[in-house]
């Protein structure tokens, strides 16, 4: 379990997290809807350690870890994988390559151990045969299976999305979704996502929360929250500019 508990962070004059408060349960997908540039990402950074909080306490299985040190960081993060919003690869390495950095630069695995992990995450995202390939030889949707593939690389216990779906089509888009929802299943991982995409909230989500001017203000199922009278979430669900304008920060 993840508790966030009157999180705050600024930048300069910016107060992009007022008092963030969020429990978030063993097993479950957790999507954090909210404008762009609402800091959803800011607060994932916090969760994995990136970031620490100006005011505030991040608790993971009880234990707060706004306090560890670099190397207790370290091993914390081995817990997690993360998508980044642009997949994040190096242009440089062989998707095997990009699949199998963190077993390679964290484990003492040896090279044909870890081509065998690399291939079967590679299957589970609907990639296999494309170790050899190069990101700039890849699809956006592609690159995002592939940035996938390495964010579970490790059997993380927490897997955390940042817009899995920003730029993509619909039909991929789509694709991304089901594999969200296969991977939990699956692999009975926790699963936390930031994204401004309603539809693709609705589809993975156990629970939605909306964070606005630095809070979460709701959290609730998706039906729970297409059903909200609260207008800051019916605004941004219906995707009208009639109603209370969010601070931009």
């Amino acid at each position: 379990m993840i508790e966030i508990k009157e999180v705050y962070k600024s930048f300069g004059n910016n107060q992009v997290l007022n008092g963030v408060d969020l429990n978030i349960n063993q097993g479950e997908t957790i999507v954090i809807l909210g404008r762009s540039g609402c800091g959803k990402s800011v607060l994932l950074k916090h969760i994995i350690g990136l970031m620490k909080p100006d005011e505030g306490q991040i608790f993971i299985d009880g234990k707060e870890i706004t306090a560890y040190s670099y190397e207790k960081l370290s091993n914390l993060r081995r817990r997690f994988g993360m998508l980044f919003q642009g997949a994040a690869l190096f242009d440089s390495m062989t998707v095997e390559e990009n699949v199998g950095l963190g077993l390679t630069e964290h484990t003492a695995l040896s090279r044909e151990k870890i081509k065998e992990i690399v291939k079967e995450k590679l299957r589970l995202v609907g990639m296999a045969g494309v170790e050899n390939l190069k990101p700039a030889e890849l699809s956006g949707g592609m690159k995002k299976r592939v940035g996938l593939a390495r964010a579970i690389a490790m059997d993380p216990e927490f897997v955390l999305y940042d817009e899995p779906t920003t730029g993509l089509d619909p039909i991929m888009a789509d694709v991304i979704n089901e594999l969200v929802i296969s991977l939990r299943n699956t692999l009975k991982i926790t699963s936390i996502a930031v994204t401004h995409d309603i539809v693709s909230a609705y589809k993975i989500a156990d629970r939605i929360a909306m964070l606005y001017e630095g809070k979460i203000i709701w959290v609730g199922t998706p039906e729970e929250t297409k059903n909200s009278t609260d207008p800051v979430v019916k605004q941004f669900i219906h995707g009208s500019s009639v109603g209370p304008i969010p601070t931009l920060i």
